[in-house]
């Protein structure tokens, strides 16, 4: 009796931490549980995450049930590697936004934490917008570039123009959540992209296949229906930045340029900027390299199992989130124990989920991509694509956290170095190595995947041992 007595009253302790998470209640993080901390930021981030990837799995499905379903499924992938360009300098600043923003919490100073988001906004819109007006302007070429075949650039330019033009919303969204992490409430980061889901979920199906009065736009339907969304979605956190019903202190003389802050936050950002370009660009050229060994059946097979496996990925990011703002908080708050701590106790989190994530793969792989094409070619390169790249789940789980322990305290060129080593010493040559010269093709991509993202967190786990992220000033 005595233990089902505690068993039942653990189940009620953990569902009273998710309700509070999932409410967005704020708490002292520089203090207290460990356990609790990490839980409380990780749910909402986790589902935050989970709600991000979910607009390239909505797309996906609609688009692969199209006619000519290789060359829209193809445009989709292709451009998604193209905008990672832009996801980076906006995680870049984000993580700056993070960073700075969490210091300030940690140092009870959130007046000033306010002021650092906005100066963070002010300068990604800049570098946004310019590159959102090339990328209008350019969107066939940058197709061809990326190897799509002469009927996937025809088809999808317009895709391309709308995704590249939207490329604003993507920006904010990522860039605000950066902001409400740092000050603990990833709850408003969560349900910003809940709203944008819902909206993209809803107006996907009618863009695409049309409805009522609303004609069909076929493929350029997803992209509407996504730019929307988000938009909606950045409007939900342009309400809640402004409400003032949390610890951060937003006023518009914020937006006046502050110079001092935004050198502050450029050191931070650059260095992250080019810590995820450096990533991206090595996936471009992997998304390359399947297209032009593998064809349209291979580029459209792998960009589904990536679809899939950032599915499952991106809440282990979100995960990995929360030692992001521990380290930031505890850092502020000069408790540098408590900070390490809080990142081995993610690590532990996160490995268990991707030991998880890694079953479901090989065990109802070729099931989940049978949801998002009827071509038995496509089908064939995912399944073979997402059985390969599993292998090295649970050290990506960890070496997620590692990155994200040194970016939260402000340290953002040691994995930048670890990024440039993995991706473009390792990574690329060997990827090339197999596909072309061994000629196996997309499976040599595959396979270099796993083995690259190994190496990467063996060296990002020694460097963070050595401990020198615990001086870093911010």
């Amino acid at each position: 009796m005595p233990s089902t007595i505690n068993g039942a009253s653990k189940a009620t302790s953990y569902f009273t931490l998710l309700k509070q998470a999932l409410r967005g209640e704020e708490m002292d993080y520089t203090q207290g549980s460990i356990r609790k901390a990490v839980i409380m930021l990780a749910i909402p981030m986790m589902l935050e995450m989970a709600m991000e990837s979910v607009f390239a799995l909505v797309d996906l499905y609609f688009v692969g049930h199209l006619e000519n379903s290789r060359e829209a499924i193809q445009t989709v992938g292709l451009t998604e590697s193209v905008l990672t360009i832009m996801y980076s300098i906006a995680i870049g600043m984000s993580m700056a936004a993070t960073a700075v923003v969490a210091r300030r919490i940690g140092e009870k100073n959130p007046e000033e934490a306010g002021h650092s988001g906005v100066q963070a906004i002010l300068i990604a819109s800049v570098v946004t917008l310019a590159l959102s007006i090339a990328g209008v302007i350019f969107a066939p070429d940058i197709l061809r570039l990326m190897g799509a075949s002469a009927e996937a650039t025809a088809q999808g330019g317009t895709f391309t123009r709308i995704m590249m033009g939207s490329s604003m919303a993507i920006m904010l969204l990522f860039l605000i959540n950066g902001i409400f992490r740092g000050a603990g409430n990833a709850a408003i980061a969560m349900k910003s992209l809940w709203i944008a889901n819902i909206c993209n979920i809803i107006l996907c199906p009618v863009f695409i296949n049309g409805f009522a009065f609303v004609p069909a736009f076929g493929l350029t339907g997803a992209a509407m229906a996504t730019a929307t969304g988000r938009s909606i979605g950045v409007l939900y956190q342009v309400y809640h930045l402004f409400k003032g019903k949390h610890q951060l202190k937003i006023r518009l003389s914020h937006f006046l340029p502050d110079f001092k802050v935004i050198r502050a936050l450029v050191g931070i950002a650059t260095p992250g900027i080019f810590q995820f370009v450096i990533a991206s660009c090595s996936w471009i050229f992997l998304a390359e390299l399947v297209a032009t060994t593998g064809g349209d059946a291979g580029s459209a097979g792998y960009q589904t199992a990536l679809r899939l496996m950032m599915f499952f990925m991106l809440p282990a990011w979100g995960l990995s989130n929360a030692a992001s703002t521990l380290v930031g908080q505890n850092l502020g708050a000069q408790n540098v124990q408590r900070a390490e701590e809080s990142v081995m106790k993610t690590v532990k989190y996160n490995v268990l989920f991707m030991l998880a994530v890694s079953i479901i793969f090989f065990l109802l792989g070729g099931w989940l991509v049978s949801f998002f094409s009827n071509d038995e070619a496509i089908r064939s390169v995912a399944r073979t694509a997402l059985m390969i790249m599993s292998t090295g789940f649970i050290f990506y789980g960890i070496g997620m956290v590692m990155i994200n322990a040194f970016n939260g305290s402000g340290d953002t060129w040691t994995p930048t170095w670890v990024n440039l080593f993995g991706f473009w010493a390792l990574q690329v040559p060997l990827a090339y190595l197999l596909a072309k010269y061994l000629e196996w093709g997309p499976r040599g991509v595959f396979v270099a995947i796993p083995v690259a993202e190994t190496a990467i967190t063996i060296a990002a786990f020694i460097l963070f041992k050595r401990g020198r992220w615990k001086k870093k000033k911010v």
